[in-house]
């Protein structure tokens, strides 16, 4: 569920200007808005066949060896906590990645803060896991309380309407008391990334939650991110995630930001042109 705020691609626009109008300065505007500068077409498109063969190698082993990908089934089953940090690490900054793609035309401009980054999502897939441990297993129990009988039981059993239902209630539990809060949390770490130069040493910084909290465009946060991709993608998307088995829920959920992040990239890419 990165999970929530790719959005922030669209969000942090205002944020990527001034970091563009400060590089411009220093003359490193050729990592921002490439379509202002003089890239390469072909050099764009052999970076892209770099980049696919990269994550195919990283991927295709746990496809094609079944000794290694039950390790790492196993290792996820002793290890969920350790592997959702490590699960969101990585798909989600490769969500980012590919909306940068999208956006600008570079997967990656000075000041971008990619390993900053990927620890945020590190850490956000640790509450995430906590959030589907919490939600899951209480969310049941409430509707059985409504009258929903055997609303846990049939969570484990097989596909039917009431599985459906049941998780549908979850994802719209997760969504609506964990993910705005979630999604703010994001929004002030890539807030505070790019204002210190996406530089580990500007990321163990103190951050200041409160002044970056009153500077968010909550126009934008709360029209775009939380009425909209709330409601049309995340909620649909979770109830999908629930009713999988437990132990590919997480990855399920990383996976997904991958593609919100390719959505929203070309969203932020048709609103620049318009």
């Amino acid at each position: 569920m990165v999970y929530w705020d790719f959005c922030s691609g669209i969000c942090d626009s205002r944020a990527i200007y001034e970091v563009n109008k400060n590089l411009e300065k220093e003359n490193y505007n050729t990592y921002i808005w490439p379509s202002f500068t003089n890239d390469d077409g072909g050099m764009n498109s052999r970076k892209d066949l770099f980049f696919l063969l990269g994550v195919t190698a990283f991927f295709l082993p746990f496809l094609i060896s079944k000794g290694l990908f039950e390790a790492y089934y196993q290792f996820n089953l002793d290890h969920g906590l350790l592997m959702s940090f490590i699960k969101f690490f990585i798909l989600a900054t490769l969500g980012e990645v590919i909306g940068l793609r999208i956006k600008t035309g570079s997967y990656y401009y000075r000041g971008f803060g990619l390993f900053p980054r990927a620890l945020v999502w590190g850490f956000l897939g640790t509450t995430i896991y906590m959030a589907f441990a919490i939600f899951a297993s209480g969310t049941p129990v409430l509707l059985e309380k409504m009258g929903f009988e055997n609303a846990s039981g049939i969570l484990h059993s097989d596909l039917s309407w009431k599985k459906v239902a049941v998780s549908f209630s979850i994802a719209t539990a997760l969504n609506l008391f964990y993910a705005p809060v979630m999604m703010t949390f994001h929004k002030i770490t890539d807030a505070h990334i790019l204002e210190n130069g996406g530089t580990m040493k500007g990321f163990l910084r103190p951050i200041q939650f409160a002044r970056i909290f009153r500077e968010i465009n909550w126009e934008v946060q709360w029209n775009f991110v939380f009425k909209r991709t709330i409601p049309l993608f995340w909620i649909p998307a979770q109830t999908i995630t629930f009713l999988l088995p437990e132990e590919y829920r997480v990855l399920f959920a990383a996976f997904l930001g991958i593609v919100l992040g390719v959505i929203l990239g070309v969203a932020a890419l048709k609103s620049a042109e318009s």
